[in-house]
């Protein structure tokens, strides 16, 4: 089970970032972006829960509650992904990714205190 969780957080963590990364740097939201957004929430979410599993479903404490948060705004960051790209602006198309980037800064505060904390 924690080698399931791991590598699902981790491909989380790479879908997440080239992601968030390759929209900066293309200046505006593709398709493929909000695709491998949905591939990043789907995988951090069967990791969180394998890992969640391990653990005992510890809530409340300071991992706890920011990954509940990360994964809470990564969901509203992909909707709002799908409902932007729907819309046709093109001018919400090119600011997402100020979104997208605090988005993924808040993300890696779990991710990085899972690691440091080994929590």
């Amino acid at each position: 089970m924690l080698l399931t969780a791991i590598i699902f957080i981790n491909l989380a963590g790479l879908c997440y970032t080239l992601a968030v990364f390759a929209e900066k740097m293309q200046k505006i939201l593709k398709r493929w972006h909000v695709v491998i957004f949905c591939l990043g929430l789907l995988f951090d979410t069967v990791g969180t829960t394998a890992m969640s599993k391990i653990s005992g479903a510890v809530l409340f404490n300071f991992h706890g509650l920011t990954g509940l948060l990360a994964i809470f705004l990564m969901g509203i960051h992909t909707i709002w992904a799908i409902w932007v790209l729907y819309a046709k602006d093109n001018n919400l198309k090119i600011k997402f990714h100020k979104f997208s980037t605090i988005v993924w800064i808040i993300w890696l505060i779990p991710m990085l205190s899972g690691i440091i904390l080994s929590v």
